[in-house]
C-alpha cells in the first residue's frame, strides 16, 4: 500500500495514515494505512483480533490513536468522541442494532438529534427524504417493533444520515440478513454510492464483499498487508491474505446419524404478553450423531425456542425428552448437568463474564461437576484446576491469548467465541445446542469451529444448530427445520435446497421451497 500525500489527500473521504493503537501486552494496530475514496464501497477484511474493530473505534471516535494521523476530506482531524466523529461527517452502524422497539421509526431517528432539524415539520420532511435515500418504505409513525430486521438496519443507516453523516461505517450488516435481503441492502447502497455516500464494509463473507465493494483493505496481525481489487481477486485469494489459508467449508461430507434419539420436543408451547404465541406446538427430534439446523429470519421464535429447551423460559405446554428423561420441569443447571451443552447467540450477555479472566469463565455451568468442582464436596471449586483445564480449552481450541489470567473482554471475539465452544465440548455433552456459533467470527476462527463440531457430531454428539449463515446451515445440518412466527413451518434436505429457497421459505414468499 502506498501512502498518500496531502497532495493528493482532496480525492480521499477519509485517510487513515500510519494509525497506531497499543493496549497493555499487545498492539492492536501497528501503522496502518487506509485510503477511502468518495463514493465508494471500502471493504475492510481481517481476522477476528486482526485490529478492524480498534480500527473503527479510532475512526469514530470511540477510541484515540497512539500515533498516525486521521485525514476527513484532506483535512487532518482529531476525534476525542463519538460526537466529534459524526460532526466531521463519519456515521456508524453497528452489528447490534441500537434502537428502541417501544418508539416510533421517526422517534428513533430523532432521539438525541433533536437539535438537527427540530421536531416539527421539517424533521418530518427530513426523515422522509432520507427515508427515500434509504429505501425504506415504512411510514414513520410505525412502531419499530413491528418492523423486520432489514428494515431495522435501514431505520439505524436512517439515523446516522439524518446527523449528517456523508461516509458510513457498516458492521457486518448482513450478518442478519437473509439472501434475498442481502441483494436489497447491496441495491440501496449502490443507489446511495451514487449520490455520493461513501461506506466503509465490514465483513468475514468473502463473496459479499467481492460483490459490493470497490476496493478491499486487508488487515492482519494489527496492520494492513494490502489492497485488493473485488473485480479480479478470488475469494480464497481473500482469505489467504487474511488468514494465510484457504476458504474453509463447512460441509460435513459423509452422514453419521444414528437411530437413537437425544433430544425430543414435543408440543412446545410458549404464549406471548399479548398477540401470537411466540412458539406453537413446535416438535422436533435430533439423533446422536446429527446435526438439525433450524432456519429463520431474527425474531420468528428461535430464541425462544432455545431458551425454553434451556429451561430458561417456562412453556405453557409440550415437554422436552433429553436421553429418554423428561426434564420440562427441570431447572436450567440441572439440564445442564443432564448433559446439555449451550452456545448462546450472545456470547457476551450469556456465554461470558467479560471482566473475569479465562479460568474463571470455564467455570460458568459447571460449578458442581469435575473437574472444576471438588467431587463429593458440594460447593467447593478446584481452582487450580480450573486453571488447568483452561490451558487446555486454550492449546486444543487454538485460543489466541497470552495466557488464562487475561480477562475475556481482552479476547477478539473469534478467540472469546473458541473459548465458549471449547468450553462447552468439554462437559462430554450428550447434546450441544449451538446458537449462530461463527457468528462474527473470522474464516479462521471459523474453520476451527465448524472442524471441532464435525468431530464432536462423529463421536456421537446431538448437536441442535440455530444460524442465520444459510451456507452454514446447509454445510453442517443433516435436516433442516424452517421456523416462522414460531411454528416449524417446512423442512428442507440440505443436499439439495439452495440459500434462495431456503431464503424463501423463511420469509413465508414460497411455501414449495422446502419439502
Amino acid at each position: 500500500m502506498t501512502e498518500s500525500t496531502a497532495a493528493d489527500g482532496d480525492g480521499y473521504a477519509v485517510e487513515l495514515v500510519g494509525i497506531t493503537k497499543r493496549f497493555p501486552g499487545v498492539v492492536a494496530n501497528d501503522d496502518i494505512h487506509l485510503q477511502v475514496r468518495h463514493g465508494e464501497v471500502h471493504a475492510l477484511c481481517g481476522e477476528n483480533g486482526a485490529g478492524k474493530s480498534t480500527l473503527m473505534k479510532i475512526l469514530y471516535g470511540m477510541q484515540r490513536p497512539d500515533e498516525g494521523t486521521i485525514r476527513v476530506d484532506g483535512a487532518d482531524v482529531a476525534f476525542r468522541s463519538p460526537a466529534d466523529a459524526i460532526r466531521a461527517g463519519i456515521g456508524m452502524v453497528h452489528q447490534h442494532f441500537m434502537l428502541a422497539d417501544n418508539l416510533t421509526v421517526a422517534e428513533n431517528v430523532l432521539l438525541g438529534a433533536e437539535a438537527s432539524h427540530g421536531i416539527g415539520a421539517r424533521a418530518r420532511a427530513r426523515i422522509g427524504e432520507l427515508a427515500r435515500v434509504v429505501g425504506l418504505r415504512t411510514e414513520p409513525g410505525v412502531l419499530l417493533e413491528r418492523l423486520g430486521v432489514a428494515d431495522r438496519q435501514r431505520v439505524e443507516i436512517l439515523k446516522v444520515l439524518y446527523r449528517g453523516a456523508r461516509t458510513v461505517i457498516l458492521d457486518e450488516p448482513t450478518a442478519v440478513l437473509v439472501p434475498q435481503e442481502v441483494d436489497e441492502l447491496f441495491a440501496t447502497l449502490r443507489g446511495m454510492k451514487a449520490e455520493g455516500y461513501t461506506f466503509l464494509f465490514i465483513s468475514h463473507k468473502l463473496d459479499e464483499v467481492r460483490a459490493i465493494a470497490d476496493s478491499i483493505t486487508v488487515i492482519r496481525r494489527g496492520t494492513s498487508v494490502g489492497t485488493a481489487d473485488p473485480r479480479t481477486v478470488t475469494s480464497r485469494e481473500l482469505a489467504e491474505m487474511m488468514v494465510g489459508s484457504e476458504l474453509p467449508d463447512p460441509g460435513t461430507r459423509e452422514s453419521t446419524v444414528t437411530d437413537r434419539e437425544v433430544l425430543r420436543v414435543e408440543g412446545l408451547t410458549l404464549a406471548a404478553e399479548a398477540g401470537r404465541p411466540l412458539l406453537a406446538d413446535v416438535d422436533l427430534v435430533v439423533h446422536a450423531g446429527e446435526v438439525l439446523g433450524i432456519a429463520g429470519v431474527e425474531g420468528n421464535g428461535q430464541t425462544e425456542l432455545v431458551e425454553t429447551i434451556m429451561g430458561m423460559r417456562h412453556a405453557g405446554a409440550g415437554r422436552v425428552v433429553l436421553a429418554g428423561k423428561d426434564v420440562s420441569r427441570a431447572s436450567t443447571l440441572a439440564r445442564r448437568e443432564a448433559g446439555i451443552g449451550y452456545v448462546p447467540e450472545d456470547r457476551t450477555r450469556h456465554g461470558l463474564l467479560a471482566s473475569q479472566p479465562l479460568w474463571a469463565n470455564r467455570i460458568l455451568g459447571y460449578q458442581t461437576r469435575p473437574p472444576v468442582a471438588r467431587p463429593g464436596r458440594l460447593g467447593l471449586l478446584d481452582l487450580p484446576a480450573a486453571r488447568r483445564d483452561t490451558e487446555r480449552i486454550v492449546a486444543e481450541f487454538d485460543v489466541r491469548t497470552p495466557g488464562v489470567d487475561v480477562p475475556a473482554a481482552a479476547l477478539s471475539g473469534g478467540n472469546q467465541q473458541k473459548l465458549v465452544v471449547g468450553r462447552e465440548l468439554s462437559g462430554d455433552p450428550v447434546l450441544l445446542i449451538a446458537s449462530h456459533p461463527t457468528r462474527g467470527v473470522d474464516v479462521g476462527a471459523q474453520a476451527g469451529i465448524w472442524e471441532e463440531l464435525r468431530k464432536a457430531r462423529a463421536a456421537g454428539l446431538a448437536v441442535l444448530l440455530i444460524s442465520a449463515d444459510l451456507d452454514e446451515l446447509i454445510g453442517l445440518s443433516d435436516s433442516i427445520a424452517v421456523i416462522l412466527r414460531g411454528r416449524l413451518v417446512a423442512t428442507a434436505d440440505p443436499a439439495t435446497v439452495t440459500p434462495e429457497e431456503l431464503g424463501a421459505a423463511m420469509t413465508g414468499a414460497d411455501g414449495e421451497a422446502a419439502s
